[in-house]
């Protein structure tokens, strides 16, 4: 696991220096302590810092081929390695490591630009190709590494942090107002935009190619839309082959020199990880779990039984309000505004757990795999009331707005409110745009300043557009399906999967995921809906069935809780003076975003019990953070 950056002069003969690589180099020593490493050769450059997880010895990068004609930086793992080393050495290749980087060398040389279709990993990957003068960038299937890049007439530069490509010359800070009006939708800003106009993200599963002056960013990879499903195997068959798919994918991933442990929720899908790891270990696997002293918002006490019943090593520690001290830092990892409250808790565990392991396993995108969201249930339902009549659907829409929020986004009332609202009105893809929105569209456009409007232009409300082009891409599969593949699109590598990333190497923690495995989402794909949610409760009901008798009761019949932090409370309690000093101040107010009224209008509904804004304060909050670390002074 590493940080990797690097700059091509393609515009000119200009050297790259290991100085100005040492400075982008440098911004990213959290995510590889253990060592750095550089490759300058004319007008081209690469450089890394290493977290050593295998071949601790041996595997400084970058690496080459045996001629030195190929160089390779890469941040992630490749989990099949080993057997691509073995065909690769069959051929004739020679290997002087047994890093499963220099295998991506070689691999290039035997597959050319298709190498990245034979790795089974997660990986943000740079290769230069000097004979064919070739310059490569390449990102993993889910997108569980980042790789941020800038382009323009004298040069291309990438890097795992955005903060790192600041410090070169040519760069503009010029803000992406499409991506602000992007995130108040979403909570994250989606690829391929940032923050800054001059900067991109490379999309998951895609791969840049710069050559002969042009540059080409090609898919490798997709869901499989077009594939059948497997209808025709029996519950017995399906049963054996999931559980043998994300059997094999934990065993590979708790390959590692260094010690591992895992992430335990109390949700089903870390506690199936948790118990195939206790099968494939011959220790007690290390586990850890956080919570919050407001015990509805905690899982503990569920991921407490499931550390009994495999008696795992087992640490649990409590998040509280004043840990948001953490925040000024957490805004400098993420480089850009990002509004997911729970990478507080995520940044913490990870933090608790790097004190005794290095690599922990966690359950991430089980939900995506397998149907796990409340917002499927609304989908489900919108097919069964769209034939009620008109006017009782507007009644019904009406009673559902008046409803108080509760406790969001988790009490009881506020999911049936947004359940409701849902269901009951838009279009499909509309319908699930509200189950994820911040600010729902007419709620934005009533908080946005006209000048912020006239700034972003033709892009306002480019989340509503990303989000109905990706449902277009997935037009003739059926509901649940159709749901899957936008979440795979959307919110797991752009939100879930940044989070995960941030939260991990900002503690200098390797996190791995074999849900996420692609084995195992091409095979979950393939199943029929009604094994991912069958009638209208049951979400993830295969997975459940496959692996019941594995774990407590308790944890397969509850319902999905999140993992979320308790922040209506905050905000009118320990964090309330915090939020109003920094974003009802005058500089906030006069950045010029946000019509004032409005802003107190959500500041007072808060306080005052009528609505709980706390998931929206959140996103403000992080935006006027972010600005005071990154553009202190910026104003429209």
């Amino acid at each position: 696991m590493c940080g990797i950056c690097g700059k091509y002069n393609f515009g000119s003969t200009k050297p790259v220096t290991r100085e100005e690589l040492k400075k982008m180099n440098d911004l990213i020593v959290h995510r590889g302590p253990d060592d750095d490493g550089y490759y300058t050769q004319d007008n081209i450059g690469l450089a890394m810092r290493r977290l050593s997880i295998i071949d601790i010895a041996g595997g400084h990068q970058p690496m080459t081929n045996e001629d030195g004609s190929i160089w390779v930086v890469l941040n992630g793992e490749i989990y099949n390695f080993q057997s691509l080393r073995e065909d690769l050495s069959r051929r004739g290749h020679k290997f002087k490591t047994k890093s499963d980087t220099e295998v991506i060398a070689h691999l290039y040389e035997e597959k050319g630009i298709d190498f990245a279709k034979e790795l089974r990993g997660m990986f943000a990957i740079s290769l230069w190709d000097s004979n064919k003068k070739r310059f490569i960038l390449a990102r993993d299937r889910i997108g569980k590494k980042p790789l941020f890049y800038s382009l323009n007439d004298n040069f291309i530069a990438f890097a795992s942090e955005l903060r790192s490509l600041l410090t070169l010359p040519g760069i503009s800070k010029e803000v992406d107002f499409a991506a602000i009006d992007a995130y108040l939708t979403l909570q994250y800003i989606p690829s391929p935009l940032s923050i800054f106009k001059s900067v991109r993200k490379l999309k998951p599963a895609s791969m840049l190619v710069f050559e002969d002056g042009k540059s080409e960013i090609l898919e490798y990879w997709d869901l499989p839309l077009k594939e059948d499903k497997f209808d025709s195997l029996s519950l017995k068959e399906t049963k054996e082959k999931l559980y043998d798919e994300l059997f094999e994918a934990t065993k590979i991933r708790m390959i590692s020199d260094v010690p591992l442990g895992a992430f335990l929720s109390g949700g089903v899908d870390s506690s199936v990880i948790v118990a195939l790891m206790s099968k494939i270990s011959s220790k007690p696997v290390k586990t850890f779990s956080i919570g919050f002293k407001e015990e509805k918002f905690s899982e503990l006490k569920y991921a407490k039984e499931v550390a009994d019943m495999y008696g795992t090593d087992h640490t649990e520690f409590i998040v509280e309000a004043n840990m948001a001290d953490i925040l000024p830092r957490l805004v400098w990892h993420y480089c850009e505004p990002y509004a997911d409250s729970s990478a507080l808790p995520s940044y913490y565990v990870s933090k608790e757990t790097r004190k005794k392991v290095t690599v922990a396993l966690n359950g991430d995108g089980g939900d995506e795999c397998f149907g796990g969201y409340l917002r499927y249930i609304a989908m489900k339902l919108y097919y069964v009331m769209n034939i009620m009549p008109k006017g009782l659907k507007r009644l019904a829409l009406f009673t559902a707005n008046l409803l108080p929020d509760g406790n969001a986004p988790f009490g009881i009332i506020w999911r049936g409110k947004k359940f409701l609202q849902a269901v009951l009105s838009g279009s499909f893809s509309s319908i699930y745009l509200a189950t994820v929105s911040y600010f729902k569209t007419q709620e934005k456009n009533e908080l946005l300043s006209d000048n912020f409007k006239n700034a972003v232009g033709k892009d306002l409300n480019y989340a509503e557009r990303y989000i109905a082009d990706l449902f277009k891409r997935a037009e003739n599969q059926n509901m649940i399906d159709k749901l899957l593949y936008v979440d795979f699109h959307s919110y797991l590598p752009e939100c879930l999967m940044t989070k995960m990333d941030i939260a991990s190497m900002a503690n200098s923690l390797e996190a791995r995921s074999p849900f996420l495995d692609h084995k195992v989402i091409e095979f979950a794909y393939r199943l029929p809906s009604n094994m991912k949610l069958r009638g209208l409760n049951k979400t993830k009901w295969i997975l459940k069935e496959t692996f019941k008798d594995m774990l407590p009761e308790k944890i397969c019949k509850r319902g999905k809780q999140g993992f979320g932090i308790p922040l209506g409370q905050w905000f009118r309690g320990e964090l309330k003076d915090y939020w109003f000093s920094t974003c009802l101040s005058e500089k906030a107010l006069n950045r010029g975003y946000f019509k004032q009224a409005a802003l107190f209008k959500i500041w007072d509904e808060h306080q005052g019990g009528k609505r709980d804004h706390g998931y929206r304060l959140w996103a403000l909050l992080m935006l006027e953070l972010w600005h005071n670390t990154y553009l202190d002074d910026f104003k429209l």
